[in-house]
């Protein structure tokens, strides 16, 4: 086997500071390595490569070129250079880096968040130039809210950050006007929204408002081949308009001068992998780099979002009162406790009078939204003698019944409950306690004989329905546009939403129903079923969501929760939770609370280990050192390779 060539370093900037694509904490820093004279031209900031590292051939992306490194030791060569598109830009790289901070993590996992893997054939693409900028919008398009014709003047030069509580009707319309009178001042716009419904929407909106060509959309279930081409049509100034799903907040376009978050609540928008940032909290540390603006767009106003318009970061964009009393609809509430409809089947579908009347008055003049909470047929069952909870005899998961037809079957372990008998009483008699979408319907088709009855939820979602009288049953999130909005809505078992085990529920609780609320004509009727002495259900009778934001803020600030102070949840089993806690170097005053028991383990968890989550809340001033005392701590355990896995999440989405 004949010896390898001796490599030569490149005669100018020879050194390469690399970010590996390597996660473990103790290993989360630059490496530098050298560069042969070949390499060199496409070796330039941002471009892939393959090295050496721990004897293994891994990634890494190139962050800079130097002349010389400050490691005493050998330096190994990159093995290859992948292409020559820079596809990590010097602002996403510190965004990155800052990103990894504050949550705890490591560069190499935000950077497997913010650039899609590779594909070949897409860079062999050619180049086409950018189009011209759009027109501008007429200032008076934003007319339903006060100051809104001075917000579109500000896109084009200044930086607007604004929450802005939008109004039931066209609001993919008026997000890409906003999104045109930035791009018209030849500005790059970055707009993220929580699904690929409400991508569809704002792309035939953007198509509209800014002319074919002008903007790109991202979601994850475009084919890699199809997400990269796309990707590098951004990241070569092509595009300068992108709307997308949970990655786009990282789209790497030109010129950025303004980040739009639709429905910044919404869970879709916080990211299920390490370190869990939020899109939200993303957009904000952009926009404050980039200098540029920020609309925070929504029906629904969240605590962190209400924090920053009490801290002057950010004003708001609100509707006119004449545009409130034109577009908003009828909102009234009725507890569950209320009198139930003199009509049997009516009551058999939980329905009190006024949700009834409201329903049956609606379908007089087209289609009625009723939202459940719940997918599924019977979600929730309990021994029918003595109300105990049914949970399964293998693993003590709880019991579900899929379809009238069909036994019940356990939603941990799927094992079919044949000859089932209650543990407490030995009775062998079921009962639903919690109905869902599909039970709904049924019970809703024999109240309204001969009326259409439609879903929506779990795998089988709706985009769209006409403008003729049906029923259309919905889990929250799930629920399809009508042509020419609903004549009314029934917002179903409140308490399910409110009763949650968790601190955002009635945050949750109002963002859902005005979601749905929104989706009523102006003038049509909305009726939520739960006590409306309950402050998310004053909101909605208001339409006031600020003020419960404004309120959930206080409540948040007593309990020093986030956003008024921040939070680390740790997770995994006992022994390894505790070997993490004991090594922190936690600021003065932070609190250590729990442990509790979890509800799903980390990944990396040995099997049969119980798991346990840990709090740790510290004022927001001292946020910083305990991210930096997490990640010093989390360094550690790598280093010395501890047992167990630990999950850590920084002001977690989920409180309870």
């Amino acid at each position: 086997m004949r010896a390898r060539p001796a490599r030569e370093p490149a005669a100018e900037r020879p050194v390469a500071r690399l970010a590996i694509d390597v996660s473990l904490p103790h290993l989360d820093r630059s490496f530098d390595y050298l560069v042969t004279e070949a390499q060199s031209e496409a070796a330039v900031a941002g471009v892939r490569c393959r090295v050496r590292f721990a004897g293994q051939l891994v990634d890494a992306i190139v962050l800079d070129r130097v002349d010389a490194s400050e490691h005493e030791g050998r330096l190994s060569f990159v093995e290859r250079v992948l292409g020559s598109e820079p596809v990590l830009t010097p602002e996403i790289a510190a965004l990155a880096r800052e990103v990894a901070g504050r949550w705890a993590g490591s560069l190499a996992d935000v950077v497997r968040l913010a650039v899609p893997p590779r594909h070949a054939a897409a860079e062999k693409l050619v180049r086409r130039p950018p189009q011209d900028p759009p027109p501008p919008p007429d200032l008076d398009a934003l007319d339903r809210y006060d100051g809104g014709a001075a917000v579109l003047s500000e896109l084009a030069t200044g930086t607007p950050r604004r929450s802005w509580t939008m109004l039931p009707g066209p609001w993919p319309d008026e997000l890409a006007t906003a999104v045109r009178a930035a791009a018209a001042a030849g500005r790059g716009v970055v707009t993220v929204v929580p699904d690929a419904r409400d991508v569809a929407r704002l792309d035939a909106a953007f198509n509209t408002a800014l002319g074919p060509g002008r903007h790109v959309a991202l979601t994850a279930d475009l084919g890699p081949a199809e997400r990269y081409r796309r990707f590098l049509a951004v990241s070569r100034g092509e595009v300068r308009v992108v709307v997308g799903t949970r990655a786009a907040i990282w789209a790497p376009v030109h010129d950025l001068g303004l980040l739009v978050v639709w429905d910044d609540g919404d869970d879709l928008l916080a990211e299920p992998r390490a370190p869990y940032p939020n899109v939200r909290d993303i957009a904000i540390l952009r926009a404050h780099r980039a200098n540029a603006g920020l609309l925070l767009a929504g029906h629904a106003m969240t605590a962190e979002v209400a924090q920053l318009v009490e801290s002057q970061w950010a004003g708001t964009l609100e509707p006119s009162q004449a545009a409130r009393r034109r577009d908003l609809p009828q909102v009234r509430a009725t507890g569950d406790d209320d009198a139930l409809a003199d009509d049997a089947a009516a009551r058999a579908a939980r329905l009190p009078t006024l949700a009834w009347r409201a329903a049956r008055e609606g379908l007089e003049a087209g289609p009625v939204l009723i939202q459940v909470p719940r997918r599924g047929y019977q979600p929730g069952l309990a021994c029918a003698a003595c109300r105990n909870p049914a949970h399964c005899r293998h693993c003590g998961g709880p019991l579900a019944r899929p379809a009238a037809d069909r036994p019940p079957v356990c939603r941990w372990c799927g094992v079919v409950a044949t000859d089932w008998r209650c543990a407490t009483c030995g009775k062998p008699d079921l009962r639903a306690v919690i109905v869902g979408v599909r039970r709904t319907a049924e019970e809703f088709g024999r109240a309204f004989a001969g009326v259409p009855v439609r879903t929506s939820g779990g795998g089988a979602v709706l985009d769209q329905v006409d403008d003729r009288p049906a029923l259309v049953l919905s889990t929250p999130g799930a629920e399809p546009v009508a042509t020419g909005g609903y004549a009314a809505a029934v917002l179903l078992d409140g308490w399910m939403l409110l009763s949650r085990p968790d601190l955002r529920a009635g945050e949750e609780a109002l963002r859902r129903w005005l979601a749905a609320a929104a989706l009523v004509r102006g003038g049509g009727k909305v009726v939520v079923v739960a006590p409306g002495e309950l402050r998310p259900v004053q909101a909605l009778l208001r339409w006031q969501p600020r003020w419960h934001a404004e309120r959930e803020l206080d409540e948040r600030r007593t309990l020093h929760l986030p956003p008024a102070g921040r939070m680390a949840a740790l997770t995994g089993s006992r022994r390894a939770v505790d070997d993490l806690i004991a090594a922190l170097d936690l600021p003065p005053g932070a609190e250590v609370l729990g442990p509790v028991p979890a509800l799903a383990r980390p990944a990396g968890a040995e099997d049969g280990e119980a798991s346990e989550r840990m709090l740790i809340r510290v004022p927001r001033s001292q946020g910083a050192e305990l991210a930096i005392a997490v990640k010093i701590a989390l360094a550690g355990r790598s280093a010395r390779k501890a047992p167990g896995a630990v999950r850590v999440e920084l002001d977690p989405a989920v409180l309870g």
